[in-house]
């Protein structure tokens, strides 16, 4: 399979596409893909990578199921147990039999929905691992695809260290800020039993595979890796090797990340090549998908779908007791996944339930589990409509008599918030942090902004400071040409600041601010409760500056608006003092806004 030609995704139909349908069983969700007529004898079960991993291939999981269904192959993929929308486990115990255990019950229920008794499972990363663990107990399994297997457990925990420095380095945390305790990246921790379960993996010694066929996409310039699939052909089933090509721009950022869609349709037809013809007989459908409430201590939780012919997925989370505030609707940032940075929206709403306040998480169209809307752009971000998927949200809430709500965002999220605000007049209040734009100019590119997010003129500063930053300019590590343009732009964008009260008339300076200025003014007329809050150099502030002054000395003018600046944080508020104050915030925002 070294080749698959050029064969790209098409869009073949122009018609709203259907988020696909959630479930729920043994204490998580699962989303469910039904297949097309004529339907394959043959279901897929997806086994997802772990953490960072898993946070970038979500949108590129949905877009495979997609594919599957109009092929005739319905599937199933969820997350593990601790992980994602799953309850936490108080107890992971040791090994990864939390994760095989959820792996089992998924696989009892994909066969209960589709009537499907033969399997095929999709893995990438650990999840190849846990595959080949839970194969032999899931028979007949006709196949099993291993994209990027973790093959070695150690050789993989020492990656997962650089990857997640990196990642920290990038955000700008301090040494100090650096999470140390266990296996930890992107502000998530692998138990410390799953991870004494990775450390002696060696899928080398693997004795047995537990299905006829397999596929394996090995990772770009790690020929090691196809020792593996060497491997794997000595122990029987019949073998399929390939590259995994866009792996690196896949997993690199969930922000940026690019789909591998050239991938994605190779991995369908080595799916069609194996599935079982169209059952002829009926297939006994032993239950419709239906997504019961999962049930903590002190919430309760339910995953739906809606907006225009069911096109968005969320997570609505509610008190088991009264409720007491303002719904929160807790907005996406960028394209990472509703449950948030490190899980930081999960357990945000779960805290706020606690308090008696309700949540929304979500979404939008076209990030992680919803699919895209079919007359918008590919890039959704900072786009000019995104704000009516948030409108879908509110006429949810509407309906369900949970108003009134507040919108809350992080970044572009912050961003989205605010516009929510501006379109919606049952948006009551929004929380925005960190966010880099209250407006966005549509001459600029939204792709470039992203992938070259400057950096405020101080932290630019302490990094040139660093050895371990000159060493790594020196070293050709840092793209110097971007850092240089960056901080021209903050300059320039510095000196209009303090020009602004002699310049500040004139038709060049005044178009956005005016724009951002009438925004809060309006929002202030409506009595909108408004909380701006920022890490104290974060590059937002820039833009916060050059509409509020200096020392925000502007906001005074707009009754109802908050500014909360949290010391020694990043961009994502990663340090545990810097949730908290934003949970404060929004818990505070809603108890304030329940009265109304």
């Amino acid at each position: 399979m070294a080749g698959w030609g050029a064969a790209e995704y098409e869009e073949t139909s122009r018609e709203i596409t259907a988020a696909a349908m959630p479930v729920t069983f043994a204490g998580t969700v699962g989303l469910f893909m039904p297949a097309a007529a004529p339907a394959s004898a043959t279901a897929v079960l997806f086994l997802s990578p772990w953490g960072f991993e898993e946070m970038c291939t979500r949108k590129f999981w949905r877009i495979l199921a997609e594919d599957f269904a109009k092929a005739g192959i319905a599937s199933l993929r969820f997350d593990y147990a601790g992980t994602g929308d799953a309850l936490d486990i108080a107890d992971p115990g040791e090994g990864l039999t939390p994760w095989e255990d959820t792996a089992l019950a998924a696989a009892a229920m994909l066969r209960c929905l589709s009537g499907c008794e033969r399997l095929v499972l999709v893995s990438q990363g650990l999840g190849s691992a846990v595959a080949l663990q839970v194969a032999e107990r899931l028979r007949p399994v006709d196949g099993i695809a291993l994209l990027a297997p973790t093959i070695s457990g150690r050789a993989y925990l020492r990656e997962l260290t650089v990857w997640s420095k990196m990642i920290d380095e990038g955000m700008g945390l301090a040494d100090g800020q650096y999470q140390t305790d266990g296996i930890a990246i992107a502000s998530l921790r692998m138990p410390d039993g799953i991870a004494a379960a990775v450390r002696k993996l060696n899928l080398m010694a693997l004795a047995d595979v537990g299905a006829p066929n397999c596929l394996v996409l090995t990772r770009p310039g790690r020929p090691g890796d196809a020792d593996f699939a060497a491997h794997l052909r000595t122990l029987g089933p019949h073998v399929e090797h390939a590259i995994y090509e866009g792996y690196d721009a896949l997993v690199s950022n969930p922000t940026v990340a690019a789909m591998p869609l050239e991938t994605g349709h190779g991995i369908l037809q080595w799916l069609q090549s194996i599935a079982a013809k169209p059952a002829t007989a009926s297939r006994k459908i032993l239950r419709a998908p239906r997504a019961d409430a999962l049930e903590g201590d002190d919430f309760s939780e339910t995953p739906l779908r809606f907006g225009q012919g069911d096109r968005l997925f969320g997570i609505l989370c509610e008190p088991i007791g009264a409720r007491k505030g303002a719904t929160a609707l807790l907005l996406t940032t960028a394209y990472d996944r509703h449950a948030g940075w490190g899980r930081m929206s999960v357990s945000m709403a779960r805290s706020l339930a606690r308090d008696g306040i309700a949540s929304l998480r979500f979404d939008t169209a076209n990030v992680a589990d919803s699919p895209p809307r079919p007359d918008a752009p590919d890039q959704v971000l900072y786009s000019r409509d995104q704000h009516l998927d948030v409108g879908a949200a509110l006429d949810l809430l509407e309906s369900r008599k949970l108003l009134p709500a507040f919108a809350v965002g992080r970044c572009s999220g912050g961003y989205l918030a605010f516009q929510t605000a501006l379109h919606d007049d049952r948006c009551h209040g929004l929380i925005t942090v960190n966010p880099y734009a209250f407006v966005w100019d549509e001459a600029l590119s939204v792709d470039e902004a992203l992938r070259f997010v400057p950096r405020s003129l101080e932290t630019y500063g302490q990094k040139f400071l660093q050895l371990e930053t000159l060493k790594r300019l020196y070293d050709g590590q840092i793209d110097a040409r971007s850092a240089a343009r960056n901080i021209v732009t903050a300059l320039a964008r510095r000196a209009v600041r303090l020009g602004r009260p002699l310049l500040g008339t004139l038709p060049f300076f005044a178009g956005e601010h005016e724009i951002v200025m009438n925004g809060f003014r309006a929002l202030s007329k409506r009595n909108v409760d408004q909380t701006l809050i920022y890490s104290a150099h974060d590059i937002g502030l820039d833009h916060f500056r050059e509409h509020f002054g200096e020392d925000g000395t502007g906001l005074a003018a707009i009754p109802g608006t908050r500014l909360v600046i949290i010391p020694d944080a990043d961009h994502n508020l990663t340090p545990p003092h810097a949730r908290e104050a934003y949970l404060r915030e929004v818990r505070e925002m809603g108890l304030r806004l329940g009265g109304r």
